[in-house]
């Protein structure tokens, strides 16, 4: 028997022996013998009631569901039978006779055997109801947490299919550059391609984890960002500002792959001297906030409207994996400089 046993058992001998005492306080205020009788005839006849109630409950309706018509016998029975092995003990311990009563004082006799059966059923009712209670607290929580999990395990899943439809369209578009590099340099082509097969084989067993550190995001979009160097050249300028302190936070990976690849279509690849990107990341009372922000062509629609269906496959696939993990906490803003440029901003509760 574990001490969660011992402990509810310890608890329920308190409360009853609690209870014994009211009782004998009660006859000593209203009847007869002073309050040391009355405390032992109390004590001994309620702790055998109590013991036998609480055996029969446990043994005879473990399921108190199904079963709580036996109890109409089982307090009865349970309570007589406490009431005569109580007097008896009490009688041995004091040396007295208390059963005359049922010769000279029948109705005495009876009214204490009536007082230990109302105390009888209201003790089974009141450990019964507490039971119950414990048992449909621990049901909800385990239910909770089912619920919880199976929550968590949707999520992940649902993460994991975001990820693998985002991951081959940053593939296709790195592809894409690759095959108009051909053309144009085949050195340069050569370059990037070592640069894109290196990246893969650097990132193929994180990308299928639904979290990773802020540190690996970063290191990433530095390997991204070097493969693009390659195709842009020096029209392609970047900084990646990340504090230490940060480091070690987890975020989804990929979520700003797409951000950046983004600038780099929409804002630098438009212009003919290009521009830079700038990839930040603060904490702020528990909020973690990414920013992307670039010098680019900028952009003239409302990109924080809710999208069209034809919208950015990235920046709907962002949009969704932000919702997914952190639901309404998750947020996603578009601000448009008025010289040119676009900076981006997500921000979601941080995990360590």
């Amino acid at each position: 028997m574990n001490s969660l046993f011992w402990s509810s058992l310890a608890r329920r001998l308190i409360v009853a022996m609690a209870f014994n005492t009211v009782i004998a306080l009660g006859i000593t205020a209203f009847g007869e013998h002073h309050l040391g009788i009355n405390f032992v005839y109390s004590q001994c006849i309620g702790l055998s009631i109590w013991a036998l109630l609480d055996f029969g409950y446990r043994l005879l309706t473990p399921n108190c569901v199904n079963r709580w018509r036996r109890l109409f016998w089982v307090v009865p029975l349970g309570a007589t039978l406490g009431y005569v092995i109580g007097t008896l003990v009490a009688d041995t311990l004091l040396s007295t006779h208390s059963f005359h009563y049922w010769t000279n004082a029948p109705g005495k006799a009876v009214g204490f055997l009536i007082l230990s059966l109302v105390a009888g059923t209201a003790s089974t009712y009141y450990f019964m109801s507490r039971e119950q209670l414990a048992s449909a607290r621990e049901g909800q929580a385990h239910a909770d947490a089912q619920a919880q999990a199976a929550q968590r395990q949707a999520a992940e899943s649902q993460l994991k299919l975001l990820q693998t439809q985002l991951e081959p369209h940053m593939l296709f578009n790195t592809l894409a550059n690759l095959r108009v590099l051909i053309g144009l340099d085949a050195a340069r082509a050569q370059d990037m391609l070592d640069h894109l097969v290196a990246y893969l084989r650097a990132t193929l067993d994180a990308s299928r984890a639904t979290r990773h550190s802020l540190q690996a995001e970063f290191d990433r979009l530095r390997d991204y960002l070097e493969l693009m160097a390659v195709r842009m050249g020096p029209r392609l300028r970047y900084t990646l500002d990340l504090p230490p302190e940060l480091a070690n936070l987890q975020v989804p990976p990929l979520l700003l792959q797409a951000l950046v690849e983004n600038s780099i279509k929409h804002g630098l690849e438009p212009q003919v001297e290009g521009g830079s990107i700038t990839v930040s990341a603060r904490l702020d009372g528990g909020l973690l906030t990414l920013e992307v922000a670039d010098t680019g062509a900028g952009c003239s629609a409302d990109l924080n409207l809710p999208p069209e269906p034809s919208a950015s496959f990235g920046l709907a696939q962002v949009r969704a994996r932000l919702h997914t993990s952190y639901g309404d906490l998750g947020t996603i803003k578009f601000i448009a400089g008025h010289a040119g440029g676009m900076r981006v901003s997500i921000t979601f509760p941080s995990e360590k």
